[in-house]
């Protein structure tokens, strides 16, 4: 037997975690503790850097014979980690570190509590998953694939990304996207471009950002899209064409109250279908299909979870049904 591998008894687990995010003698005390008392060996632990910022590090720890994977990062590290993860049918469990911790929000997972994630990871519930998919196209011609847990916009919110202040968003967290957003939309200007839906005729519209989500809540409260649903096989988009400031406040406001308060009352679900029945310009449309092409009339900033990768043309953006397993509390399925 290879003395690398974890006996058939006594599985193995292993932590990608970005030294940059992580306090790593809490972390391993968290981790050591659960392993034990779960009767697991004892974790192996990689760090990722800037040349493998996860995906390298976490097939590496798959061929040492893994049997579930901690991300210990900001949403980057998450993502890459999940990418080496797709179709393996290991386990991914969540140790939120970053600013963001997008999949963890929509997991409904706990937040700066590293002794309860460590306990989830190694005596949870796997769940099966949705991932997105983002074949890009740039003005050069060149074609490449991304991933994504959460979203992937084109256009003012990869803007937003790229201006966010690192040094602010280590101080107060989210709401550095707030002064990036605030700094941004002055200049802000509405772009073409065109789209299709799986089986469905081309359109032409005018938007300040397009977003595809694979689940729909942000930080801050802030519910983009309600209705998305993250192991349903379908994409989620929202298309915003706001007019000018007050726009943008009526995209608050919705987003705020109406996908958030109102909904969760029957009262309030009476509100919104009387207010959708008004005749106005439409600040968010929301549209939904396995898979969309879009084609933009100019080259366009993208993001991806958060992070800006670069300039494209047009995108096909779908989702990967089942792909990726991860851990949730063991009362989530009960």
């Amino acid at each position: 037997m290879n003395p690398s591998r974890p006996s058939p008894e006594r599985p193995r687990a292993a932590v990608i975690y970005n030294p940059v995010k992580v306090k790593l003698p809490e972390l391993k005390a968290a981790i050591n503790t659960a392993a034990e008392h779960a009767g697991w060996e004892r974790t192996r632990w990689y760090e990722t850097s800037e040349a493998d910022p996860g995906a390298g590090i976490t097939r590496e720890a798959l061929a040492d014979g893994a049997s579930l994977v901690f991300a210990a990062g900001g949403d980057g590290t998450v993502r890459d980690v999940a990418d080496s993860l797709r179709g393996t049918g290991v386990p991914l469990a969540l140790l939120p570190s970053g600013t963001g911790n997008l999949l963890a929000r929509n997991l409904f997972l706990p937040l700066g509590d590293l002794d309860t994630a460590a306990h989830i990871g190694f005596a949870g519930h796997s769940r099966t998953i949705d991932m997105g998919i983002m074949r890009v196209v740039n003005d050069r011609g060149e074609r490449s694939e991304h991933s994504f847990l959460v979203m992937a916009g084109i256009g003012l919110d990869a803007t937003i990304m790229a201006n966010t202040n690192p040094a602010l968003k280590r101080a107060v967290g989210w709401l550095a996207y707030v002064d990036a957003g605030m700094r941004a939309l002055p200049g802000a200007r509405p772009f073409k471009l065109r789209y299709r839906l799986a089986g469905r005729s081309e359109h032409s519209v005018s938007v300040s950002t397009i977003l595809f989500g694979n689940c729909g809540s942000l930080p801050g409260g802030l519910e983009l899209m309600p209705d998305a649903a993250i192991d349903d096989g379908q994409l989620d988009m929202a298309v915003l064409q706001p007019a000018g400031l007050f726009g943008w406040l009526k995209v608050w406001r919705k987003l705020r109250w109406e996908n958030g308060s109102l909904r969760k009352s029957r009262i309030g679900q009476r509100i919104i279908t009387v207010t959708r029945g008004r005749k106005g310009t439409k600040t968010i449309s929301y549209l939904r299909s396995p898979e969309v092409d879009v084609r933009l009339d100019e080259p366009q900033d993208f993001e991806i979870d958060g992070d800006v990768i670069g300039s494209i043309v047009s995108a096909k953006v779908g989702t990967e049904p089942g792909t990726l397993v991860v851990r949730v509390p063991a009362l989530e399925l009960t």
